[in-house]
């Protein structure tokens, strides 16, 4: 049990240090990341173009791909995935393959800034991790540049149609991934007084995708299967602690858990409980293919 405190604190300290120099890195180069923020179905992807346009933003990191301008430069899009899990995994660049390919095709561009779309600030860190870019300084929501009427339009055609918006041509979609192409349109900005920064009237191209996942509705896992993950990965990590159960909401961003364990009296935890909940969290993405949005302990003590 001390070893696997240990490799994990050792393992989380170089994580630290390797971002701290990714920063520096960065800055030193001018470098900028932007984040857009928003629930799943609200249009994030649908004005990305706008936000890089006010901003000056050279790169788009959306939905497993990288994108500059019409083009994809490297990646994989999420919407091929044949379910939702998977698609949260390519979605955050779980794959070191899939990483290593994003950070070469990086490290090959000359860029200033980057917008990283994502659900939730915390999918946004993680993205920003795994593809050796420094932590967004300006964060966007997705409610400081749409009306809450064209947020509501955008979430009914999610859930009701199945579609979803990739910002680039249908050209550069249908090399690789014809498959789920739905439709393409061309999108006007003409209203001068909500978009101020425009020179002239702006138009973007973007592809409708109907994803394979998003034909066969959502797929969840059980409190049941949750316990018995959580109960797993603690019995490695500590085996005097037992899971009593784990509650489970389901958000937009992932699964928030309360987790209620319960601890002997006299015994002593090897970590803090913002590492344990760092663990179990980090352990349920890793071997488990899912996304957890947060994850809150309650402790139980028995003599």
């Amino acid at each position: 049990m001390q070893n696997a405190v240990l490799l994990y604190k050792k393992l989380r300290i170089m994580e630290t240090m390797n971002r701290i120099f990714r920063y520096a890195f960065w800055k030193l180069n001018g470098t900028k990341v932007y984040a857009l923020v928003g629930k799943s179905g609200t249009g994030k992807s649908f004005r990305s173009k706008l936000v890089a346009q006010k901003y000056g933003i050279d790169l788009i990191v959306d939905d497993g791909l990288l994108i500059r301008g019409d083009r994809i430069l490297a990646g994989k899009s999420a919407k091929r995935e044949s379910n939702v899990l998977s698609a949260v995994r390519t979605a955050v660049f779980d794959d070191t393959e899939h990483q290593d390919q994003v950070i070469q095709a990086i490290q090959k561009e000359k860029f200033h800034k980057v917008l990283i779309i994502g659900t939730s600030e915390k999918m946004i860190y993680k993205i920003a991790s795994r593809i050796n870019l420094p932590q967004p300084e300006k964060l966007l929501r997705i409610e400081d540049i749409a009306t809450k009427e064209e947020i509501e339009t955008a979430m009914r055609i999610r859930y009701t149609e199945g579609k979803h918006v990739i910002p680039v041509p249908s050209i550069e979609i249908t090399r690789n991934y014809p498959q789920i192409v739905y439709d393409t349109m061309r999108v006007f900005f003409k209203n001068k007084h909500r978009y101020p920064f425009k020179k002239k009237d702006m138009s973007f191209e973007k592809t409708i995708v109907r994803p394979e996942f998003s034909k066969y509705g959502k797929v969840t896992v059980s409190e049941a299967a949750l316990t018995q993950m959580v109960a797993h990965c603690l019995d490695e990590f500590d085996s005097q602690i037992k899971v009593k159960r784990v509650q489970v909401q389901i958000k937009s961003e992932g699964y928030a858990l309360t987790v209620k364990l319960r601890v002997p009296m006299q015994h002593h935890i090897a970590t803090t409980l913002g590492e344990l909940q760092e663990y179990i969290a980090d352990s349920l993405e890793k071997y488990g293919g899912i996304f957890v949005a947060s994850v809150n302990i309650e402790i139980e003590e028995w003599a």
